[in-house]
């Protein structure tokens, strides 16, 4: 592969013709290939899922696009507030359902604590957690913390082993999972479709849970790096309170941001990490570009790989013990 050239305006676009592209694209897909009136779109209240509220009214008309707010009792309030505030920018119909009481039927917050308690044995109400990623930056490998915060507000911090780390996700997962089964819900009852909301950086590193926020009908976004759904965001008028908010996962009870949970930069680094890597630019050019050191470069080109490698099965069908080919349809033709 030839070098890209790197430099500022690498993920620039045109956004009046991408939001008129995408708008197309999703008219043919809703409509042609999956027969349905209109969509649903879960509103968090970040950006991905506001810009895709916008394409979709932008595309099929306010009143054919139906928004969910699904909060928890780990949500921020400002969750809920911006989600409302793009569902009336938009004009669009919604809905407010607090999963909480399902998650605790599920035992989402028992199983969590369970594990959490395992480090921490004092950890009960009034405590708040989160999961940080550490090591990968200093050049070591990925390992993950947990981090506590007493109820008189001590940060308390214990790295996790491979157990109490499974449990905690695989809990907190419950709550991916659970909306997205809300939203087929309000999709098979008005014969709409499911929007998924991942970018490009979420959708590549595998930033998702299968079954879950993984789980849709159309990703309208996942072409797009996140600077350039910021982008977007701006052109098609999102408030600004969404428009410029730095992303954060809004799973635990601690404010956390992706950067701290998953990837190894912010945002607009990894982006630019990402799209280098994609055009094989070197290692050293993305180090210059960047502010990196040469080791620091290298190790997120190969946290690219590694988190492409490990959540492949994330995009993966159901594996068949053989293929079941569909027998090919032709109506006889009548008789003359």
């Amino acid at each position: 592969m030839v070098e890209a050239r790197l430099h500022d305006g690498v993920l620039k676009i045109d956004c009046a013709v991408e939001t008129d592209r995408i708008a197309k694209w999703m008219i043919g897909v809703v409509g042609r290939d999956l027969r349905r009136r209109g969509v649903v779109v879960a509103l968090s209240g970040g950006v991905d899922s506001s810009v895709c509220a916008a394409l979709a009214v932008r595309a099929l008309g306010a009143g054919k696009v139906y928004g969910l707010m699904l909060p928890e009792r780990d949500s921020s309030p400002l969750s809920l507030k911006r989600g409302k505030q793009v569902a009336d920018c938009l004009g669009i119909d919604y809905l407010v359902e607090d999963i909480g009481p399902t998650l605790d039927s599920l035992g989402c917050y028992l199983r969590r604590d369970e594990a959490i308690r395992r480090l921490f044995p004092e950890y009960g109400p009034g405590w708040k957690s989160k999961i940080a990623i550490a090591g990968g930056r200093d050049g070591s490998f990925n390992y993950f913390n947990l981090v506590v915060q007493t109820p008189g507000g001590e940060l308390l911090e214990k790295r996790m082993p491979p157990r109490e780390y499974l449990q905690i996700v695989a809990a907190t997962n419950f709550k991916q999972r659970t909306r997205k089964m809300i939203e087929y819900f309000h999709a098979d009852r008005l014969n709409y479709a499911v929007i998924g909301t991942p970018n490009r950086l979420e959708y590549d590193q595998g930033f998702f849970v299968k079954n879950g926020d993984g789980a849709a009908d159309l990703k309208p976004i996942a072409h797009l790096y996140k600077t350039q759904v910021y982008a977007l965001a701006s052109h098609l008028r999102i408030p600004e309170e969404i428009s410029s908010a730095a992303p954060t996962t809004d799973t635990y009870s601690l404010e956390q941001g992706q950067d701290e949970f998953y990837f190894s930069l912010s945002y607009d680094k990894m982006d630019v990490a990402l799209w280098s890597f994609n055009h094989g630019v070197s290692e050293e050019a993305l180090a210059s570009h960047l502010g990196l050191s040469p080791q620091q470069a290298a190790f997120v080109y190969k946290d690219i790989v590694a988190k492409r490698t490990a959540t492949r099965y994330l995009h993966a069908p159901a594996k068949l013990m053989e293929p079941i080919m569909e027998p090919i349809y032709e109506p006889a033709m009548p008789a003359r």
